[in-house]
Parts: C-alpha cells; sequence; structure tokens
C-alpha cells in the first residue's frame, strides 16, 4: 500500500468575490495541477475563505507576494501556513462535497456519477473552485425555484445571467431541451460555463458569452426573454432591474439570488420599481433566492 504524505497548508480570508477570484486565478497561475490544489469558499458574512493544499512546502514569500499583489498586504500578512495530517486530502474533500438535491436537479461530482436517481436530472461540477457548485445556498435556492416553475410552464426563451460555472443555465437546457443564453462578465467563467455544458451533454444547448450586463447584441437577438435566471450580488442585480426589465416579455418569470436576506427588500423595491412583484421568496443559510414576475 502506498503511504500518504503530509501536505502543507495554505489559507486566508478575503473580503470579496472579486478579490477572491483575482487571488485563486494568481495562484493557479503559478502552481501547475499536481503541485497545488486551491479553493476558495463563500462565507455567510460575505467573506470568503481561499485555502490552497501542496505537496512540497511551498515558498512563503513567494506566496505572500503573489497574494499582496492580487489582494493587498494586509490579506497577505493573515495568511497562515501548516501543515495537516497525512491522507489523500482529494479524495477527502471530494467525499465531504455530497451531492446537492434541488427539487427535480440533483449537482454532484464526478465521484457520485453513478448515485443519481435515474427520475432525476444530474448536473456535474466539480469543486476545484466553489463558484457555483450547488452547495452554496444563493445556487441551490435558484435550482429550487426554477424546479418550482418549470413544473408548471415551459419557458422557451431562457438568460442565465452572471452563469459562473453554468450550473443554472445547465440545469434549464437538460430540462427543457432548449437553446440557453448564458452570460458572465468573467471570461474564465464563460470558458468554465462551456466545458461543464459540454460534460453534461448540455454543450449544443447552451450559448455562453462575455459580457456585461445587457450590453452585448445577443441579448436584442435572443431578447424579449420568458425567464431570466442571475446569481449575482445584491447591488449588480439592483443597477440591473432597469435593462433587465427591458429585454423581458409580457408576464415573464425572474429569479434572482446572491443575496443576503437582509439585502432582499431593497432588491424586490428595485424591481417592482419596473413593474416586476414577488412570488415567491426562498431563505437558506442566510441568502436569499426571489422568484419576481412582470406584470406591466
Amino acid at each position: 500500500m502506498t503511504s500518504i504524505a503530509p501536505t502543507h497548508r495554505v489559507s486566508f480570508a478575503i473580503g470579496n468575490e472579486h478579490t477572491a477570484k483575482g487571488v485563486v486565478d494568481a495562484l493557479t497561475e503559478i502552481f501547475f495541477e499536481g503541485q497545488a490544489a486551491i479553493a476558495a469558499f463563500e462565507r455567510p458574512d460575505g467573506r470568503w475563505d481561499v485555502t490552497a493544499h501542496f505537496a512540497e512546502p511551498p515558498d512563503q514569500v513567494l506566496v505572500r507576494e503573489l497574494v499582496a499583489n492580487a489582494a493587498g498586504t494586509e490579506v497577505a500578512e493573515g495568511i497562515a501556513f501548516d501543515t495537516v495530517e497525512a491522507k489523500d486530502w482529494v479524495k477527502a474533500s471530494l467525499e465531504d462535497l455530497v451531492p446537492v438535491p434541488a427539487g427535480r436537479f440533483v449537482v454532484h461530482g464526478q465521484h457520485d456519477r453513478e448515485r443519481i436517481a435515474a427520475n432525476k436530472i444530474g448536473i456535474e461540477i466539480e469543486a476545484a473552485l466553489a463558484f457555483g457548485t450547488g452547495h452554496h445556498g444563493t445556487t441551490r435556492g435558484c435550482l429550487l425555484l426554477l424546479d418550482h416553475v418549470l413544473k408548471a410552464w415551459r419557458p422557451r426563451r431562457v438568460l442565465d445571467l452572471g452563469t459562473g460555472t453554468g450550473v443554472l443555465a445547465i440545469a434549464a437546457a437538460r430540462a427543457l431541451h432548449e437553446r440557453i443564453l448564458a452570460s458572465d462578465i468573467d471570461p474564465s467563467s464563460v470558458q468554465v460555463a462551456r466545458e461543464n455544458a459540454r460534460l453534461n451533454v448540455a454543450g449544443h444547448l447552451v450559448q455562453a458569452i462575455r459580457a456585461t450586463g445587457f450590453s452585448a447584441p445577443h441579448f436584442v437577438a435572443a431578447a424579449p426573454f420568458d425567464l431570466v435566471l442571475a446569481n449575482i450580488l445584491a447591488n449588480p442585480l439592483r443597477q440591473l432591474a432597469a435593462p433587465m426589465a427591458q429585454h423581458l416579455a409580457p408576464s415573464a418569470l425572474v429569479i434572482l439570488s446572491g443575496l443576503l436576506t437582509h439585502q432582499a427588500p431593497g432588491v424586490i423595491a428595485a424591481y417592482r420599481a419596473r413593474g416586476l412583484v414577488p412570488v415567491r421568496h426562498l431563505r437558506i443559510e442566510g441568502w436569499s433566492s426571489l422568484l419576481l414576475r412582470k406584470v406591466n
């Protein structure tokens, strides 16, 4: 039996998603697959925990320099370096990420592929980065609301705005067997969404594009939308209320998430002012997911 050596851990906290992505990108650019495994997870308070495991002791000066460049010296000074017990930490991390059910959908990793029931729609998303693996309350809330909507209605023109890993677009495509437009401001997320769509046999249905807000011509060509999914953050969601309303069909539905429960009233008010009223409000682990309908 092959022995498993101890691994070396680097961990620190960051204030927001954008900076967390920047740090992860900076570290993965330097440390190749096999040298390190890097993960970022959002906490209920909105901050992000970043953890990297190394097979060999990392160059601490280099790590601090990379983090300082991407996130500032204060974050770099808060980095903790330690050694964890000898175990297969990749296997252990995957085992911790059990399949997440959300109505007819089940988000899972490759290791659970064979365990998904035949009457469920399995969506395989690996957890190298947890920006939309289904293990976060916002993603699960969106999937539950999507399942609720599809029980009574079949939208034809669907947009996943801020797609991230593509999990929501893939879910809609697999359930509807319709083409779904997915967009993200981050080009690496667009590539990940495309790869995940292909992995889930939905590559021919999910069109993932890079776009900021509703600025790309693709939106004009595809609109008006019957259903929009947007799992982003509270401030961008409020700013998108007006342009989103302009791209909606009569009686369209909108599923919003990425906001803490106390931020929900402000988001609801912004959309109500644009003719959208709340239909459902899910609260999961301190996060809110909203279902809105356009009434005028």
